[in-house]
């Protein structure tokens, strides 16, 4: 009978050990995995969680969809929500609550009224006629504190936040919705014990270093000598490409732009500071005159001169013929009505000294100009 008691024991002890590395490895995962905001609770920088957001982790886990060999012990909300009431059972974490602090004018106004408390007393001992003085004062005082308060209500420049502290609450229950909970299981995460681990160790092999081999000894020194190659050479490239798109800035008059390596002072990742190789861009000024040395006015001389051959270009190139309604105009060029106009001055003289006159029907048209000389 001892010897099954024993058994019995030892049995249900397993089991218990068992389900407490269960409980702690779910809380573990949950401790790390749902998501978590910090605040002060009885002078203690605690963190913090809601309820739902706990149980979505939950129905997300290994243990909710059977992953990787873990058993199901989250089939729904309530299954969730019952574990989580273990663990609270078990303190991993406890249930808080949020109250609004009281502002500094609240205590003011208590203390205010301790005061007027007081004075009423010794007013009432005094007699009946100071109680009504005191009593004017104190309306006139209010009445002050309300127009003040309403005035500072008005304001829309001064947004009032009234702050809260955190306290634990009276009923330690797990509910599925926004109430809080405060994490009292702190385990050390894996990364930092890791890095603990690495800079102890890298602290002991650096002060064992006069006993390190000597082939360790090169090795580290050829390591040390490369590294600090490397940095001074993106050191050199970040001041070169300075003055390398300066340079060319300059002899372009700010109409190229050069940049190689752009992303390598910008703040992307280590592998991202060295893509692309570099960008080209080139910018024309449009409405800013750019000038370079001592070659402005002839610049300008050229540039005048330009639009003029532009403007003449355009004249020129208009139709040399148009086709006229009737018969009686004809399209000639300019030096051809040099010569016609000459012609026609002698002939006007000839026929004035003749007596004769001129035909109201001879016009002369200038091509696109419209402009008819009558004789």
């Amino acid at each position: 009978m001892a010897e099954r008691r024993r058994h019995r024991r030892s049995l249900q002890g397993d089991v218990e050990e068992e389900e407490e590395k269960l409980d702690t490895a779910v809380a573990k995962y949950l401790r790390f995995k749902c998501p978590t905001k910090s605040s002060s609770m009885m002078g203690q920088r605690v963190e913090y969680f809601t309820g739902s957001r706990a149980v979505d982790v939950l129905l997300e886990s290994d243990w909710a969809t059977g992953r990787k060999g873990a058993p199901l012990l989250f089939t729904s909300r309530d299954t969730a929500v019952h574990f989580c009431n273990k663990l609270l059972q078990r303190e991993y974490f406890s249930r808080g609550l949020k109250i609004a602090r009281k502002s500094e004018r609240e205590k003011e106004g208590k203390r205010e009224d301790e005061k007027k408390g007081k004075k009423d007393e010794k007013v009432r001992e005094r007699g009946k006629e100071k109680k009504d003085k005191d009593k004017k004062k104190e309306k006139e005082t209010e009445e002050r504190d309300e127009t003040n308060k309403d005035k500072k209500d008005e304001d829309p420049g001064s947004p009032k936040k009234k702050r809260k502290k955190m306290v634990l609450h009276e009923d330690q229950v797990f509910l599925d919705g926004n109430e809080i909970y405060v994490w009292s299981y702190d385990p050390v995460h894996f990364k930092t014990f890791a890095l603990g681990l690495f800079v102890v160790v890298g602290v002991i092999a650096a002060t064992l270093f006069p006993l390190w081999p000597a082939g360790m000894k090169v090795g580290v020194y050829y390591l040390s000598v490369s590294i600090g190659c490397f940095v001074g050479g993106i050191l050199i490239m970040a001041v070169a490409r300075c003055i390398l798109f300066f340079l060319i800035w300059l002899l372009t008059c700010g109409r190229h732009h050069l940049w190689i390596l752009p992303n390598l002072t910008a703040d992307v990742g280590f592998l991202d500071s060295f893509r692309p190789l570099f960008t080209y861009e080139y910018r024309v000024a449009e409405t800013k005159k750019v000038t370079c040395g001592e070659g402005d006015k002839s610049d300008e001389g050229s540039a005048s001169s330009a639009m003029m051959v532009l403007e003449a270009d355009e004249q020129n190139s208009q139709p040399s013929s148009e086709h006229s309604s009737g018969n009686d105009f004809e399209v000639i060029t300019r030096g051809d009505l040099d010569g016609v106009g000459g012609s026609r001055e002698n002939s006007d003289r000839e026929e004035s000294s003749n007596g004769g006159e001129a035909s109201a029907g001879s016009e002369v048209s200038i091509g696109g100009d419209g402009e008819r000389p009558q004789c």
